[in-house]
């Protein structure tokens, strides 16, 4: 096997649950191939590099091996690496939601008429 569709490879290597997933984030342009926005039908070859934009973050990884088939987390790991320096700019922006997340409040109740008010300004309702 020397090319499998990007889609199939994203989805075999548990980057995406499912293969519409994958699909959906290459239509939406938030994986690249070598610096090109990938379509869900383009073929990837060993030594590509990828940027996958996810809920867990940002990877730039380079492609392994090649698999259309869904296996464990373990064998999936196996088919791409990493560099050290992606791996640590995504924990540190997790870390970084993490604490953004401690310091919004939510608001309390509904909002008031002077809350109303300025909501509407805001939205530039006046």
């Amino acid at each position: 096997m020397s090319r499998v569709r990007i889609d199939k490879w994203l989805w075999a290597a548990r980057f995406f649950k499912t293969r519409s997933l994958a699909t959906d984030a290459c239509d939406l342009g938030r994986v690249t191939c070598n610096g090109i926005a990938a379509k869900p039908a383009r073929e990837v070859h060993v030594g590509d590099q990828l940027t996958i934009r996810t809920v867990a973050g940002l990877f730039h990884v380079e492609i392994r091996e090649l698999s259309e088939m869904r296996g464990p987390a373990a064998v999936a790991q196996t088919l791409y690496f990493e560099p050290e320096e992606s791996r640590e700019a995504r924990i540190q922006a997790a870390q970084e939601r993490k604490a953004a997340d401690e310091f919004a409040g939510f608001p309390k109740g509904r909002p008031g008429k002077k809350d109303r008010r300025e909501i509407n300004r805001f939205r530039g309702r006046v």
